[in-house]
């Protein structure tokens, strides 16, 4: 199909969005102009569309939002910069990069996404370029770290499997840097490169798999290796779970049509956990993977954003639809899915020794926030850690952070730094906070429409008492909040989940699958702590009691009646 004939076939109107996108030039628009603008610390809507997919958002501090317009000043405003690293690995001197633009240009700290991706916050308008040009001076970018377009590629950390991590991360590697945006504006406008023009002084551009439109919506795509399933693959568009036989790589089974967001109130929209639909060599999934963003490109809904992400595409369509078409595109067709079993979603903490004779340290980071208190010097720490450490740092799909490929030589020397400044592997805390994950939301994310990262360590202060004294504190259950249900956090899937909906108040949802595997039920609406702990207090002392050898909190509360189990997406608010 031609750049020319990209929109959705259907023949309804595009949405507001579809025209910005289409006058940008490929990513350009106005953002150069618009960057030298010193009047306002903000800039017009559509650049902020478009800055999206230069890896920023612009944000202002909504706790000073009120007093400014008091003092009729326009908001604080600010952006959020997501650097992108593929499968979340990086260097000892990229970490030292990001703590440098943290402390220089942005609000102090970093930000470890549930996409092993970097958010900076607090990045002023007149910092941006500076900024995003040293990122990439590092060999890190944020193009596509957001917008609609392929984003950061997950992939398991798996530092217990060092050969198959390897492998698959260069997959995903691979995977991540064929479906980049080709333009040059990205270059243009942040690292001075040079404009390619025509006679008629427009931008010479090609986009071969996006078009000049780009996609409906963004997509995700995660690798998994079994049994851990950290990157939640069937919450990502296109998932690529391994197949290891005999300690070998031998191929990747596929899934397709996950997705977190949805809107309250709309039954139109939910969550959706993706289906297996076969297994492809390792050299094969790039071409599976272009295809695929290539279909939802063509028949992605662009009238109606809200339905425009992939997994209403294939529910739309059928599976069977999207398979032949796959098959269509490709030339030849997947085998069969082949066996493979996770068993849980989490990260393991501390030391671990990888089977290539390099250690691995797993440091628990609360909510991904790496900064500095005057209790915890974590920042600092990690910064003395970077300036030794001749490994990598690994960030995981649970906010989490990996010293990674630590030789025995430099092992007692990490192990000294980690000592001198307290860094935790999470042992002391409880099973639960081990568990859990926050999106950011207050103060600035313009979506949140309750506390986030900010309250989920009060709420967990009140909740572990209750553990221990059924003695639980030990037990693994996954919890996540949101300040929204957009699903930063992916907490669609979390055995407990709170999603904000007004300050103070959350809708919450029981019975999600240990391993990521199954959605969770609307237990509760609307309500505060109180009411939190109040609910939460006898189904776990019932768990306590009455559950099986092994079962999992979230199969608990489906045998125990709480809620009942949701076996897709459109289950999901029945």
């Amino acid at each position: 199909m031609s750049e020319n004939n990209l929109l959705s076939p259907n023949s309804a109107p595009h949405s507001d969005v579809e025209a910005i996108k289409r006058r940008t030039n490929y990513l350009r628009g106005s953002l150069a102009e618009t960057l030298e603008d010193v009047i306002t610390g903000s800039i017009p809507e559509d650049d902020n569309r478009l800055m999206k997919f230069h890896g920023s958002y612009m944000q202002d501090d909504r706790d000073l939002r009120n007093e400014r317009n008091k003092q009729k000043l326009e908001p604080a405003y600010q952006f959020m910069l997501r650097v992108r690293a593929a499968g979340g690995v990086i260097t000892s001197d990229q970490w030292l990069m990001m703590d440098r633009v943290a402390q220089k240009y942005a609000n102090g700290t970093i930000r470890l996404t549930t996409r092993q991706s970097f958010q900076l916050h607090g990045v002023i308008k007149w910092n941006l370029k500076t900024t995003i040009a040293e990122v990439n001076d590092a060999m890190l970018s944020t193009l596509a770290a957001c917008g609609d377009v392929n984003r950061n590629v997950m992939c398991n950390p798996n530092p217990y499997q060092s050969e198959i991590h390897t492998e698959v991360y260069e997959w995903a590697r691979r995977v991540s840097d064929h479906l980049d945006p080709r333009t040059r504006a990205y270059h243009e406008i942040w690292l001075d490169g040079e404009k390619v023009v025509d006679s008629q002084d427009n931008a010479v551009e090609q986009e071969p798999i996006y078009g000049p439109v780009y996609l409906p919506r963004k997509f995700k795509i995660g690798m998994a290796v079994p049994p851990s399933n950290d990157v939640d693959v069937f919450s990502q568009d296109l998932g690529f779970i391994a197949i290891i036989e005999e300690g070998r790589l031998k191929g990747f089974n596929i899934s397709v049509g996950g997705g977190m967001g949805m809107t309250h109130g709309d039954p139109e929209t939910y969550p959706q956990i993706s289906q297996v639909i076969g297994f492809c060599l390792p050299e094969q999934i790039v071409d599976v993977a272009e295809k695929t963003v290539m279909i939802q490109r063509d028949y992605g809904d662009r009238s109606v954003r809200k339905h425009a992400r992939f997994k209403y595409t294939i529910d739309d369509r059928g599976i069977d639809w999207f398979i032949n078409e796959l098959h269509d595109r490709l030339g030849w067709k997947l085998e069969e899915a082949r066996a493979y079993h996770f068993d849980h979603n989490g990260d393991r903490y501390g030391w671990v020794k990888g089977s290539n004779g390099k250690w691995h340290f797993t440091l628990f980071v609360e909510n991904g926030r790496i900064k500095d208190t005057d209790s915890y010097p974590l920042m600092t720490g990690l910064r003395e850690i970077a300036k030794v450490h001749s490994g990598d740092f690994r960030l995981t799909a649970n906010q989490n952070l990996i010293i990674g490929n630590v030789s025995s030589q430099k092992k007692k020397k990490i192990e000294e730094l980690i000592k001198e400044h307290g860094l935790s592997d999470g042992l002391y805390h409880s099973a639960l906070r081990r568990n859990s994950m926050a999106c950011v939301s207050f103060p600035t994310c313009g979506m949140a429409m309750a506390e986030s990262e900010r309250y989920l360590p009060t709420l967990l202060d009140k909740i572990e008492p209750m553990l221990e004294e059924v003695g639980l504190r030990e037990e693994e259950i996954v919890i996540r909040m949101t300040g929204c249900p957009n699903g930063c956090a992916r907490p669609m899937l979390a055995e407990i989940a709170f999603i904000g909906k007004a300050p103070g108040k959350y809708n919450m949802y029981l019975g999600g699958g240990f391993a990521g595997n199954r959605l969770n039920k609307l237990y509760k609406e609307n309500i505060g702590e109180a009411e939190i702990l109040k609910s939460l207090e006898p189904i776990v002392t019932q768990y306590a009691k009455e559950r099986w050898e092994g079962e999992h909190f979230g199969d608990f509360v489906i045998r125990a009646g709480y809620v009942k189990e949701v076996r897709s997406g459109q289950d999901f608010h029945s």
